[in-house]
């Protein structure tokens, strides 16, 4: 017969269960895929396998951002809130400057101010706030808790399963751990504690999140016994929109204009906060003696026992009838009429929209929760971010602020994007294998899925755009080109965001909370950031070629996503390997990269290298690369691959390489000779005069470029593109990216050299008729110029 364990062990194997499921969903099941052998059907380690690097590097990412974060935020409230820090001076012109370093040593060198710990106090409690409201905004809340009622049947006592239930609360809040453990880290190093701040912040965290797990689990409880699931639903998506205000509230404290009401909030904070468990902390961290410390630790912990034994004793009051409450399943009577649109609406979408695409509305008008986040939530995000960064006075500024609008316009979008369409999959839930059994391609419903969510998220834009538009008093030419740049980044990111949803969606997770990897959302993130950029740089060919890169990745992303599709379900299988779209992007960022790296070692001034370190440097870079993408492809028995002669047609081949060198040289002199005649002219690049620096610019231009830049760009990018569209779509998208890697200047008869290149590729199926064509155009334009 089975000894029933102690309530030390039962609390410690609950939560080592949750660790470890939580252990799985992250990255330690990919770590383990990666090291352990693998069989040919191993499709699992196939999928996974590199997903802990991109895991590790996010999460390193988000460390420093956190930290560097806290950071700030602590030297801005000792620079604006204490009235003798130093850090502030006023020049002779009036002007004010801040110099947060002096802030920084004055952090050092005494205790904090009063009016500081006051700030510090608000910080942590908003961060507190955050640590209980983000699991209770998740998915998790709105789902039958199969947990807790497979848990009591345990020969366990009541009391310690919810004790157990708030360690391992405690443990898996990995939200309440980033929140809570970056401001400690930095609190402590500014106290004297130097490297032993990172342990004295974990003691603080860890002390601190079961009062989170306790306000969360007596909400969730409790909320479970008295309000049907669909009240849940509403309550939860409420919740989900007080997150983001308060991050970025703490956020607009480390702003460098931090003058704003949120320092005024913080330095009106209510004093007795600081008795609070987070304020405890903080005095136990600033403590200047062991008898000051003692009372704050002593304080504390009675803080911590009554609060915890109380909250247990209020939940077994709560579950004195049970874990199932009577109203907890939700009923569907009374409810087709509600969410059943009229009749005229359904005609006219009807009439518009796909089969498809009048679903997937159908289940956002079901889903509150789905379709306040969708709807509302980004509206609540990037409102905050102006509200609390200070960017606007007032909405009526977006006339004059048209930069800033469009940045607000496309945020708003990818937002939308991002908590729709990225969701595409995961929102089929444990039914997504009935997609799989309609008489269309998965790749197809797709496409519509990102239609649908591209028009959608392209109304707030519009909106904003539009609005912009009626508060400007003073028009000029760059108002248009940020529209345009903002409505076709849209539709790009809603691919883009499809595509990551595949790679992210995980239908074979038990919980819906763990059916997204978040590393994709971040990833989404951190490309976001990347158009953000161009539509703030003044430069119209960087916007130019931010968009055509961009363009680029999602298609590369959406080929991959293709091939994954089929294989979803499957845990066993994976997609064959093919050349794709991607591995020319990878290979040519290689590229790139590995010429800078090689410039630093070989010049002696990386600043002015020569141009015989530039074409070594050019040289080997290509050579490596193609060395690499070769083994690559070697080893996973990779189809496709291009060659450079094997098989050629050689006459054919020769032929079609003469009229691709007559038109692109044709193009080229034309352009050349209307450049020089123009006000450009100046800014054309001046030829060597030296003798042996022309034979290495030959070298370069004639040997170097056609053999390197062919492979990568003909043979991979354009290769990849002409497996998922028509030659003539690949020609255009391949040659718009080898433009865009050249300087602005240029684009358009290297755009010309792409497109004769390509079809010559296209037509021979070798990349010795392009390499021909590129020698002869480089060739051409060298002496021309001479």
């Amino acid at each position: 017969m089975m000894r029933q364990p102690t309530a030390a062990r039962a609390i410690w194997l609950m939560a080592k269960m949750r660790l470890t499921r939580q252990a799985n969903q992250i990255m330690a099941s990919a770590v383990f895929n990666r090291f352990k052998k693998k069989t040919p059907r191993d499709g699992i380690a196939a999928k996974r396998g590199n997903l802990w690097i991109l895991t590790l590097v996010m999460a390193l990412l988000f460390s420093f951002s956190f930290g560097s974060l806290a950071r700030t935020v602590i030297v801005n409230m000792q620079c604006r809130l204490v009235e003798a820090s130093a850090c502030q001076s006023v020049d002779k012109q009036g002007r004010r400057h801040v110099d947060v370093e002096i802030a920084a040593d004055e952090l050092h060198a005494a205790p904090f101010d009063a009016t500081l710990l006051n700030g510090l106090t608000m910080e942590l409690a908003i961060l507190f706030a955050v640590a209980v409201l983000l699991p209770l905004g998740g998915k998790e809340m709105a789902q039958p808790d199969w947990d807790l009622e497979w848990l009591v049947t345990l020969p366990i006592k009541r009391s310690t399963l919810l004790w157990g239930r708030l360690l391992e609360r405690s443990a898996s809040n990995s939200a309440g751990i980033v929140a809570l453990t970056a401001p400690y880290v930095m609190i402590a190093w500014y106290s004297g504690f130097k490297w032993a701040a990172l342990p004295i912040a974990l003691l603080a965290t860890a002390l601190l999140l079961p009062l989170a797990a306790l306000l969360h689990t007596l909400a969730d409880t409790g909320l479970r016994m008295w309000l049907p699931a669909s009240q849940l639903r509403n309550l939860q998506a409420v919740a989900s929109l007080f997150n983001m205000p308060l991050i970025y509230l703490v956020m607009a404290l480390a702003m460098p204009r931090a003058d704003g009401f949120a320092m005024e909030w913080a330095r009106s904070f209510p004093a007795w906060m600081l008795w609070t468990p987070p304020g405890v902390v903080l005095q136990a961290i600033q403590a200047q003696t062991l008898a000051q410390f003692a009372s704050a630790a002593a304080l504390l912990l009675a803080q911590l026992l009554v609060l915890l034994w109380s909250g247990v004793a209020l939940m077994r009051y709560q579950l004195r009838n049970g874990v199932v409450g009577s109203s907890s399943r939700e009923s569907t009577r009374g409810k087709a009429a509600a969410v059943s649109p009229p009749a005229g609406a359904l005609s006219v979408a009807g009439s518009l929209l796909s089969t498809i695409q009048r679903r997937e509305l159908r289940l956002l008008s079901r889903d509150r929760n789905f379709l306040v986040q969708t709807l509302l939530l980004p509206l609540i995000i990037v409102g905050s971010q102006v509200v609390f960064n200070g960017t606007l006075n007032s909405i009526g500024e977006l006339g004059q602020h048209h930069t800033v609008a469009a940045a607000i316009a496309f945020g708003i979008g990818v937002y939308v994007l991002m908590l729709s369409a990225f969701q595409t999959l995961n929102n089929e839930g444990h039914v997504l294998w009935l997609l799989y059994t309609v008489p269309r391609s998965m790749q197809s419903v797709l496409k519509e899925k990102a239609q649908l969510w591209g028009v959608l998220a392209m109304t707030y834009p519009l909106i904003v755009l539009v609005f912009t538009a009626m508060h400007t008093d003073v028009w000029d030419w760059r108002a248009p080109v940020l529209a345009l740049t903002v409505l076709a980044g849209i539709p790009i990111y809603s691919m883009i965001a499809v595509s990551l949803g595949v790679f992210a969606c995980d239908p074979t997770a038990v919980e819906v909370r763990t059916r997204v990897r978040p590393t994709y959302a971040y990833l989404y993130m951190l490309l976001a950031s990347f158009y953000t950029w161009s539509i703030y740089s003044d430069n119209w060919a960087q916007k130019l070629v931010t968009m055509v890169l961009i363009a680029s990745f999602a298609l590369a992303l959406w080929q991959k996503a293709r091939d994954a599709l089929p294989y979803l379900l499957d845990p066993a299988a994976a997609p064959p390997a093919r050349v794709s779209t991607s591995d020319g992007l990878i290979a040519a960022t290689a590229f790139f990269i590995m010429q800078g790296i090689l410039v630093l070692v070989l010049a002696d001034d990386a600043r002015a290298p020569g141009l015989d370190i530039v074409t070594l440097a050019f040289g080997l870079s290509g050579l490596l690369v193609y060395a690499l993408m070769r083994l690559i492809y070697w080893r996973s028995k990779t189809a496709n691959v291009p060659v450079i002669w094997r098989g050629i047609r050689l006459g054919a081949s020769l032929r079609d390489a003469a009229v691709a060198i007559a038109v692109s040289c044709a193009v080229a002199f034309g352009y050349l000779y209307a450049l020089k005649h123009s006000s450009l002219a100046a800014h054309l690049p001046a030829l060597p005069p030296a003798a042996d620096a022309r034979v290495w610019l030959f070298a370069l231009t004639v040997l170097a470029a056609p053999l390197c830049e062919e492979f990568i760009f003909r043979g991979l990018i354009f290769g990849g593109l002409r497996r998922s569209m028509p030659a003539a779509q690949a020609i255009v998208i391949s040659a718009a990216v080898f433009a865009a890697v050249h300087p602005a200047l240029s684009l358009l008869p290297v755009f010309v050299v792409g497109l004769c290149t390509a079809w010559v590729y296209e037509r021979s199926k070798t990349l010795l008729a392009p390499m021909l064509v590129h020698a002869a155009y480089n060739a051409a334009m060298v002496v021309i110029q001479l």
